[in-house]
């Protein structure tokens, strides 16, 4: 202390104070840039040339977040193609993810017996709650999003060739971890949205030959998720698969420095790389260019992820407490693994077969151990993952030029297109166009269904409380009950609905008589509450006379309409 102190005294004696201090400031301020000082900052804010020898290049060899980012790029990756910034967007989605999940974590126990009423305390009485549990949730979705379409552009422009071939791999690690992410902490909720979901996600496990039923378990902590398969799926999602992450995006990041971005496949010679051959006059320094698009960029995702979050998705999913005892209609897996649902419903070993050899070959391959849950459910998933690490070397064609990748190109659309029907496949509705899928109930049950959904919101639960008058109605095209426009508007549209059902046929064959009718009955249960019944006279296909009844109940200050 005595040297730094006689330093001082000595510096204050040649320089004076002011000067001493300014500079003592200037060193400080260079340690903490790593190598910047106040004056090269201000250089950098005013977009002056660098002196020689530049110091903007110290942050990358002496700072540790710089170090992962290349001094400079070629000019030819910093416009919006090739990349379109999916690489650096997906990072940054992961980065909102941890930031808002640790903000989350502090009012949350994993827990069947305070899970649900923390969700409730974090939406009601928490500072920003809602609003950070909304950009967890929106910011989830889109990384998966932003993830896949990052991937897809790099098979696009066959960037996954050699050198990259590593890069590719530990980039499809970072996909099925973004998928992993996701749905672990579907289930942190503790709804019935969340509980059944993850029900039937885990329940796909099960169909898997000798160790199914034991990864299943595993899984759940037991047959059915309760308090163990909560723990398990809250430690996956803050702890395992956010290390794994973080792990493979450094390497992945390391990757990339140290072969450079992929130019676009036009500016190279066919097999040859030049990422990281750069003429000086093509390079583009990352400070203050590339560093200030990239502040942009996440400042623009960000504001756009924060307005959607007060806006349109204002209120993420949320549903009713978790009920082993009841299964919601129309219960599906999260939408990123309805493709991997609409495998499982694939009804045939060889789907595309006539029905009279399709059924026996069935029947023969079950005799061996094999289902058609099996083979498209359990089976055929690995494989497709395996097929995406191998892509790189299944590729003989050294060229990345598109007109080079027919073949390639093709069969990347072929699968994506597959992807797409399948998932569509995986919804309760199927596909619109052959019906694939459809898995919908008798009609008068679908009618119920969209009016009174077992969870979320609906039409009937946003009439207005001073628009239900106690009574009983019949379901008309034309209802003219008086100071109730929005509850005629709904009983119209039941009545529609319905007529649509008795001239149209669902992918079962199943149609609503002709014959058929029904009421709509609004009575008082209890103070401020009322029950909303639809009911529906109906002849089944038995010619035996039915009546289906469902209900609502509508608190006067529920908050649904709007």
């Amino acid at each position: 202390m005595s040297v730094i102190g006689k330093d001082l005294i000595d510096e204050v004696k040649e320089f004076g104070v002011k000067a001493t201090l300014a500079q003592r400031a200037d060193d400080l301020f260079t340690r903490a840039t790593a190598g910047l000082s106040w004056n090269d900052v201000r250089g950098i804010l005013r977009g002056d040339a660098p002196p020689k020898p530049n110091p903007r290049v110290y942050p990358h060899t002496e700072a540790f977040w710089f170090h992962i980012r290349p001094s400079f790029y070629h000019e030819a990756v910093t416009t919006l193609y090739p990349t379109f910034r999916l690489g650096y967007l997906s990072a940054l989605f992961f980065a909102i993810e941890i930031i808002t999940g640790i903000f989350l974590m502090v009012f949350y126990t994993p827990s069947p017996e305070r899970a649900y009423a923390n969700m409730i305390d974090i939406m009601t009485n928490v500072p920003f709650g809602t609003f950070m549990r909304n950009l967890h949730r929106l910011g989830a979705e889109l990384m998966v999003i932003i993830v896949t379409l990052h991937m897809w552009r790099t098979f696009a422009t066959g960037s996954y060739k050699k050198p990259r071939q590593f890069t590719w791999f530990t980039g499809v690690m970072l996909l099925i971890m973004t998928m992993f992410l996701s749905f672990s902490g579907y289930l942190l909720p503790w709804d019935q949205l969340a509980f059944w979901a993850v029900t039937i996600g885990t329940s796909m496990a099960d169909a898997a030959p000798l160790v199914g039923p034991q990864v299943n378990l595993l899984l759940r902590g037991a047959p059915d998720i309760g308090a163990g398969g909560l723990l398990r799926f809250y430690l996956f999602h803050v702890l395992l698969f956010p290390a794994i992450g973080i792990v493979f995006l450094s390497v992945h990041y390391y990757k990339v420095v140290r072969f450079g971005i992929s130019l676009p496949p036009h500016m190279e010679k066919v097999g040859d790389d030049t990422a990281r051959k750069v003429r000086p006059e093509q390079r583009v320094p990352f400070l203050p260019d590339i560093a200030t698009n990239e502040i942009m960029y996440a400042a623009v995702a960000t504001g756009l992820l924060a307005l959607s979050c007060v806006t349109w998705y204002a209120g993420a999913p949320f549903e009713t407490h978790s009920n082993p005892q009841i299964t919601p209609l129309h219960t599906v897996a999260p939408w990123y693994f309805y493709w991997l649902q609409g495998l499982i419903k694939i009804p045939h070993i060889i789907p595309f077969l006539p029905e009279s050899l399709a059924i026996p070959l069935d029947k023969f391959v079950a005799g061996l151990g094999l289902t058609p849950k099996t083979l498209w459910g359990i089976v055929i998933p690995p494989i497709i993952i395996v097929g995406l690490f191998a892509i790189p070397y299944l590729d003989p064609n050294p060229s990345r030029r598109y007109k080079d990748r027919k073949i390639a190109l093709g069969i990347g659309i072929v699968f994506e297109l597959l992807i797409l029907y399948l998932s569509l496949g995986g919804i309760p509705t199927g596909v619109p166009a052959t019906g694939f899928g459809y898995v919908g109930a008798n009609p008068p049950v679908e009618v119920g269904q969209e009016f009174i959904p077992d969870e979320g919101e609906s039409l009937v639960k946003a009439i207005p409380y001073d628009q239900l008058p106690p009574g009983t109605y019949k379901i008309t095209g034309d209802p003219a009950i008086a100071n109730a426009p929005q509850l005629n508007a709904v009983i119209k549209d039941i009545y529609m609905l319905m007529e649509e059902k008795k001239d149209v046929r669902d992918p079962l064959g199943r149609v609503l008589d002709r014959e058929a009718d029904g009421t709509v009955v609004i009575s008082n249960l209890q103070t401020n509450v009322r029950r909303f019944t639809i009911n529906i006279s109906y002849t089944d296909d038995q010619g035996i006379p039915q009546l289906f009844t469902k209900d609502a109940y509508i608190h006067a200050d529920s908050g649904y309409a709007k």
